[in-house]
């Protein structure tokens, strides 16, 4: 079974830890982490939505003209443009990466962060709208005939366009969530549903969860599985949790000290969407999860996005992500706390040896299956 690695496509050097020390958009430092990914065995970046972020197609164009191999995860919400629109912007960015192209949509957890960009639908209602807009995405990037859409949420007539993608039969459709709402629409028409980081077994759980959305739905093929984390990683297990207690330290200056650079995008407080109520719940249950996952940053945090954190040597980090690979997932995203040093480092130390390690488990079911299909030896009795 395959494995990728995603990073993250920040488009300056701020994080939760620190403010940035240049502009909110620093074409140099983008460039220059898109290179660090790329350069360090990553297969691909996120380029992460917000409504105080630079548009992130027009990111991921800048990114696709410096990169030749990474693929670009651009993360997009239905709210922002008609499908139509959407769907020829995505099949222009194909073109201009040579097909590297795969789209994010989220429905948005955030009454007030949808609210800031003009959309005042209740969330059961989004997720409506984001199956029917995937549905007419993919139909346009596939379509070469003119069609008509009556929908729910859209309607129009004679549409065609004369921009296709150059990935056949079009780019890949990712999707989250951890609702049922959510589990139905990314079960029917995600190629890779993504989870947050959560205890094994309930990641176990959520897969299983989708697993038979997607069979309600109809489906044959099931979709790929992510999973995403912090890391923080110290030549030794006593200086990688020396390292995350520090960062603790820093992140609780950072989110109770009025800093506006972090309260204008992110509010700590109790969260609307479940993936997030999901990840502080088990957080406090228990600070620590399995081999190295840690919770306490996204009590710090509020459980916005990826927080929960996994600690540990790069021989720790490793086994912990081939326990989740055991579970089905093939894609795990990776985002430190100082983005391009931990790119870096989770890149030179811990993507070797997952790789390595899946190789042999892949060389091993291969020789195992063809010993089942080898021929039975019959014994033969010569009479004496």
């Amino acid at each position: 079974m395959p494995v990728e690695f995603l990073g993250i496509a920040a488009t300056n050097d701020g994080s939760e830890l620190h403010p940035r020390t240049g502009a909110v958009l620093d074409k140099d430092y983008t460039v220059r982490l898109a290179h660090a990914h790329e350069d360090n065995g990553f297969d691909g970046v996120l380029f992460v939505y917000s409504t105080a972020m630079p548009e992130t197609s027009q990111v991921a164009a800048l990114v696709a003209a410096h990169v030749s191999r990474l693929k670009l995860l651009v993360a997009y919400r239905p709210n922002a443009a008609h499908p139509t629109f959407a769907a020829r912007m995505f099949a222009a960015l194909d073109q201009i990466s040579d097909g590297r192209v795969m789209v994010h949509f989220i429905t948005g957890g955030s009454d007030l962060e949808q609210q800031r960009e003009g959309d005042f639908l209740p969330k059961d209602e989004r997720y409506a709208r984001t199956l029917e807009y995937i549905q007419v995405v993919k139909r346009a990037w596939t379509s070469r005939e003119r069609f008509d859409h009556h929908g729910e949420h859209y309607t129009f007539t004679d549409f065609v366009s004369d921009v296709v993608p150059v990935q056949s039969p079009r780019p890949g459709v990712s999707f989250g969530g951890s609702s049922p709402a959510a589990y139905s629409v990314g079960g029917a028409e995600a190629d890779m549903y993504c989870l947050w980081g959560e205890p094994l077994v309930h990641t176990a759980e959520q897969i299983e969860s989708i697993k038979r959305a997607a069979r309600e739905a109809g489906r044959v093929d099931l979709p790929r599985f992510q999973t995403g984390f912090r890391t923080i990683l110290g030549p030794t297990e006593e200086m990688a949790w020396d390292r995350a207690h520090r960062m603790a330290d820093k992140l609780t200056t950072r989110t109770t000290g009025n800093v506006a650079a972090w309260t204008s995008l992110h509010t700590v407080g109790t969260p609307e969407n479940t993936g997030s109520k999901r990840l502080l719940e088990q957080a406090e249950k228990s600070e620590r999860y399995d081999r190295a996952l840690w919770t306490s940053t996204t009590k710090l945090t509020g459980g916005v996005g990826n927080s929960t954190a996994l600690v540990g040597t790069p021989e720790t980090i490793a086994a912990t992500l081939l326990d989740y690979y055991d579970l089905g997932i093939e894609v795990f995203s990776s985002r430190g706390y100082d983005t391009l040093d931990d790119a870096v480092s989770f890149g030179k130390h811990v993507i070797p040896i997952v790789r390595e390690e899946v190789a042999k488990r892949d060389r091993d079911r291969a020789k195992a299956e063809a010993r089942q299909h080898e021929p039975k030896r019959e014994s033969i009795v010569l009479d004496r």
